[in-house]
């Protein structure tokens, strides 16, 4: 009977070794990698590590090797299955190009971040509107059906 409870321990990632893996951790990055060992406290050895870096449908990886990462850190980890791996349409670019992509996200993040005061708000409030309303909910400036 004991052994149809599944494991909630880190004895659960016993079949996850030697196995590829992807790890998410706590600022963002997604890291892929062979496991080869881990400890109690959820600290991964990953082997063959690389770094991958997403912009749509493109990614690029930059190598890391082999790598020790405090279990503290991880957010989630999963088993990469090889064959769905090859049907997923993603295209691979190099890494400089991507580098390039991800900085003019970044700078048209910050423009938006930098909209203050009133005109934040006002875009705030329509966004939440559409959401909303696209949810079916009435806004707060408008009269519903509730008392």
């Amino acid at each position: 009977m004991d052994a149809l409870i599944p494991f909630t321990t880190s004895g659960s990632l016993v079949d996850l070794v030697d196995k590829k893996v992807l790890v998410v951790l706590r600022d963002g990055r997604k890291l892929i990698g062979v496991l080869r060992s881990y400890d109690q406290f959820a600290n991964f050895l990953l082997e063959s590590t690389v770094e991958r870096l997403y912009n749509g449908f493109e990614f690029a990886d930059i190598d890391i090797g082999v790598l020790l990462i405090r279990g503290e850190n991880v957010v989630a980890l999963g088993e990469i299955d090889l064959i769905a791996e090859d049907e997923i349409p993603l295209r691979q670019i190099p890494l400089d190009e991507m580098r390039a992509k991800l900085a003019e996200v970044e700078v048209s993040f910050r423009v938006v971040k930098k909209l203050t005061g009133k005109k934040r708000r006002e875009r705030d409030s329509a966004i939440k509107d559409k959401v909303m309303a696209s949810m079916g909910f009435v806004s707060e400036k408008h009269e519903g059906d509730a008392y």
